[in-house]
């Protein structure tokens, strides 16, 4: 029996409502899945942010994420949302990844990208720049890196090689261009690594990632959103999958937003969302298999 999975339409002022049916309807997602449609009746003016399109998105993920941990589908994959659009409904989430770990009453919960050639973990997601090397604490990375080496064997890496990509350039250059990877990272890693996990780093970023993608690591886990972004966009964009680490349930999505520019115009590529489908498609098969 193909697994059944559920496809929210995201902000429905966005291209969601459109490239959900159009994924919905791809004969690659129809021989993988039975695809079921979550939407809302909302009635939202197309490509602008909206309190009522913010919170008719989060009515239709909490439908969605109800129905998997209920077994009614196997699967979640979403289409984009609106940080704007949630704002205006006076929505306390940033985004799908913290209101999922919310809605799945999970404490710690991590933003992967998947991609043929490159996984990419994000540490810290969406906080601005001059905050992420106060959050990069020893303990914040290393649960980090222990989340990440004990969600990715769902892809069928049984001992996966994780790489930490360096806060500072260089990696510091011993405490001349930071003392964060010395002080914060190296311990993490060696804590992880002590627990029996194959991690190694921090590296230098400008070269991690190239190593990565030649075969050196299964994933990298990157210190801020740009850092783990601009890599895997620039290798695999429109084909990248959003997954989430640390959820009782299966959720992808896609790797882009909600393009309110081309918004209700029938112009827009469901190639990413095709790609999630497909992904939530096999990962629910493996997780019902590995019972």
């Amino acid at each position: 029996m193909k697994p059944r999975i559920a496809i929210t339409v995201g902000d429905p002022a966005g291209i969601g409502p459109e490239i959900a049916g159009k994924a919905a309807a791809d004969p690659a997602v129809r021989a993988v899945c039975e695809p079921v449609i979550y939407e809302t009746a909302a009635d939202v003016p197309m490509g602008q942010v909206s309190a009522a399109a913010g919170q008719a998105a989060y009515d239709t993920l909490v439908r969605a994420v109800a129905d998997a941990r209920a077994g009614a589908v196997d699967a979640v994959a979403t289409a984009p949302v609106n940080k704007a659009a949630f704002a205006a409904a006076g929505l306390p989430w940033k985004g799908h990844t913290d209101l999922l770990g919310h809605l799945c009453g999970v404490p710690r919960v991590a933003m992967m990208f998947h991609a043929p050639t490159l996984k990419v973990v994000l540490a810290t997601v969406h906080v601005p720049l001059a905050e992420v090397p106060r959050l990069m604490t020893r303990a914040h990375v290393a649960a980090t890196l222990e989340l990440t080496a004990r969600e990715l064997p769902m892809f069928g890496l049984t001992r996966p090689r994780i790489a930490l990509a360096a806060l500072n350039p260089h990696a510091g250059e011993g405490g001349l261009f930071g003392a964060e990877d010395d002080t914060e990272l190296a311990p993490a890693v060696a804590e992880v690594r002590a627990a029996g996990h194959d991690v190694r780093g921090p590296f230098p970023a400008d070269t991690v990632f190239v190593r990565a993608v030649r075969g050196e690591f299964d994933c990298v886990v990157a210190c801020y959103h740009d850092q783990g972004l601009v890599p895997i966009k620039l290798l695999a964009f429109g084909s990248a999958v959003n997954v989430t680490l640390g959820l009782p349930i299966v959720r992808t999505s896609v790797d882009h937003g909600t393009a309110f520019d081309i918004a209700g115009r029938g112009v827009a590529d469901p190639g990413s969302l095709i790609h999630a489908v497909r992904l939530a498609a096999d990962l629910a098969a493996r997780r019902v298999a590995a019972r």
